[in-house]
């Protein structure tokens, strides 16, 4: 049976002409239905959608720029968990919140609410935003669908905003975290004399794309460089986050982690480790445990851990005083 609450509020939208909310909720309607294996009636749910007041089915806009290369998207099985990352406490507090709300919609619902679905992520690179993402999708127990910009990004006129608009449509049709990358991509200032009328276009079906996604669907974005995006993209996000790079506490509690998990002790304290990694993000630190752990494989039975551990920091410390170049863009 069809949840109680999506069709006393389908009712709702019928008697007040609300022809968005209406199809908000049939989508909504198909999600669940298909969700309890019921395809042939969420197919039927949204097939007629497509029919005017004339019994007949709408047809499709005329296709003016070309079919995008490969999909719009990767849809990802997702395996990082959130109690295993190591999160600033109030960004952790936050997201469990929202994943509460999400696990009990219907609840919220019953009171003529949603759950918060929309989340920003900002900070610098390497730092936990798209790992942050996938562990949304793991503790909701959904797919993470991530947003292919070599297949968005058109160069012809009105083609990027074309496909954007069949990206959150393909979101739509399912329970998912829909995750964009690098968002000042497509969520730029409007304002900025440098853009083209292209982008003020693109930013503005961004805009109208968001605000029509239903919560089932919670939507992710992070940036490098959140100064560029819109104001108006900020408005649209109920949660935005910071994720800085980490503190020496929190190095040492990955280097414990790391320990307790692989069942190998590194040879020097997690403190000393966290001292001599100071200032590197957090993939960063997780690429220095995994050559640890290559090395280790490749000469057991006979590793010397602690050897190991000491010449690889040797090496990473050479690492860190490359020339700097001229470019200041190199480094971003």
């Amino acid at each position: 049976m069809a949840r109680a609450d999506l069709i006393l509020n389908l009712v709702k939208a019928g008697t007040r002409g609300d022809q968005a909310q209406f199809q908000k909720i049939v989508e909504a309607l198909a999600v669940d239905e298909r969700a309890k294996k019921h395809t042939i009636l969420a197919d039927r749910l949204l097939a007629q959608l497509q029919i005017d007041n004339n019994g007949r089915y709408r047809a499709p806009a005329p296709a003016s720029v070309r079919p995008p290369v490969g999909p719009l998207v990767t849809e990802v099985v997702p395996a990082r968990c959130l109690e295993d990352m190591i999160l600033p406490k109030e960004a952790e507090e936050i997201i469990r919140e929202l994943v509460a709300e999400q696990h009990r919609a219907d609840l919220l619902r019953s009171y003529a609410l949603e759950p918060r679905n929309r989340v920003l992520l900002a900070g610098p690179p390497g730092n936990g935003k798209t790992a942050l993402a996938e562990a949304i999708a793991n503790v909701l127990n959904v797919s993470l669908m991530m947003v292919r910009y070599e297949a968005v990004i058109g160069s012809y006129l009105g083609e990027t905003a074309q496909r954007i608009s069949q990206v959150f449509e393909h979101a739509r049709s399912r329970h998912c975290v829909l995750f964009f990358d690098e968002f000042d991509v497509v969520g730029k200032e409007r304002g900025d004399l440098q853009e083209t009328g292209e982008i003020k276009r693109v930013v503005s079906s961004l805009l109208l794309q968001i605000d029509a996604l239903p919560s089932y669907v919670v939507v992710v974005t992070a940036s490098n460089h959140p100064e560029l995006l819109d104001r108006a993209v900020w408005r649209r996000f109920q949660v935005r986050l910071e994720l800085p790079m980490p503190k020496q506490g929190q190095i040492e509690e990955w280097f414990k982690r790391f320990e307790r998990r692989t069942g190998h002790t590194l040879g020097l304290s997690p403190r000393s480790l966290a001292q001599r990694l100071k200032g590197l993000s957090f993939a960063e630190v997780e690429d220095f445990g995994t050559e640890i752990l290559r090395k280790v494989v490749l000469e057991q039975p006979d590793a010397d851990i602690k050897n190991i551990v000491e010449r690889h920091l040797r090496q990473w410390k050479n690492r860190f005083t490359l020339p700097k170049s001229g470019n200041p863009e190199a480094s971003a």
